[in-house]
C-alpha cells in the first residue's frame, strides 16, 4: 500500500491540482518533497531543502523550467542540479550543489512519485476520473472499516453508490493522517459529483471517529 520505502510509488496529487508554474508540498515514504510543473508543463519532484539553507523549496516559486528557494534565490534544474546564485551572477554553480529528486510519472489524472528506482510504471486506474483529494486524521485501516470495504493491492477503496462507484486511493501520511484521492467511475452529471462529494466527507468523519475511539481504548 506504497508503504515500502524503495521500489514503490506513491500518488501524492491529482495532475488537476498542479498547474503549470507552481509548487506545493507532498509526503512519500522517503520524506517531505516539493512537488512541481515547469512553465512547459514538466513535472519534478525535489527534496524539500535548500543545500543553501535548510529553506523548504515548498515555499519557493517555479521559474521558466527550475524552481528557485524563497530565501536567497537558488535556482534547481528538474535533475536536481543548481543553475543560478543571484548574489553570484557569474559564477558557474559546481555539481556538488544539487537537491536529490525523485521520479515522477503523470497518468490517469494522478502525479506519482516514486521512491527509489521502481521496476515498472505506476498502477493504471483507466475508466475513473479524478474529482478531488482531501486529508483525513485517520490511518488506512480506519477508513477501510468506515467504508465497510478491503483496500486492494492498488490502495484503493471502493463505495457503491446509486449512480456508480466512488474509489478511493489513499495514500499514508505522517502521524496517523492518510491522503485520499477521490476517483469516480461512472458518475459524470455535476449533481452526482457533489453527492460523491459530500459522501466521501461524512466517510472522512467516521473514519476519524474510528481512529479516535481506536486510539482512546
Amino acid at each position: 500500500m506504497h508503504s515500502d520505502t524503495t521500489g514503490s510509488w506513491t500518488p501524492v496529487a491529482l495532475s488537476a491540482d498542479l498547474p503549470a508554474g507552481t509548487v506545493m508540498p507532498v509526503q512519500i515514504p522517503a520524506g517531505s518533497l516539493a512537488l512541481w510543473r515547469t512553465d512547459s508543463g514538466r513535472t519534478a519532484a525535489s527534496a524539500d531543502r535548500c543545500p543553501h539553507r535548510g529553506m523548504r523549496l515548498s515555499h519557493g516559486f517555479v521559474r521558466g523550467e527550475a524552481l528557485s528557494c524563497i530565501y536567497h534565490g537558488w535556482s534547481y534544474a528538474r535533475a536536481g542540479n543548481c543553475l543560478r546564485i543571484p548574489a553570484h551572477p557569474g559564477l558557474v554553480p559546481p555539481e556538488t550543489i544539487r537537491v536529490v529528486t525523485h521520479v515522477v510519472e503523470e497518468a490517469d489524472g494522478v502525479i506519482w512519485v516514486a521512491a527509489g528506482q521502481p521496476e515498472g510504471g505506476p498502477p493504471r486506474l483507466e475508466g475513473l476520473v479524478p474529482l478531488r483529494s482531501l486529508t483525513a486524521l485517520a490511518n488506512i485501516a480506519a477508513i477501510a472499516a468506515a467504508a465497510g470495504a478491503k483496500t486492494s493491492p492498488q490502495g484503493i477503496v471502493e463505495i457503491a453508490s446509486g449512480m456508480g462507484a466512488i474509489c478511493l486511493l489513499l495514500s499514508p501520511q505522517e502521524e496517523d493522517r492518510t491522503l485520499i484521492h477521490v476517483l469516480l467511475k461512472g458518475i459524470i452529471d455535476p449533481a452526482a459529483r457533489i453527492a460523491a462529494v459530500r459522501s466521501t466527507e461524512s466517510l472522512r468523519r467516521r473514519a476519524e471517529d474510528l481512529h479516535k475511539k481506536e486510539f482512546a481504548q
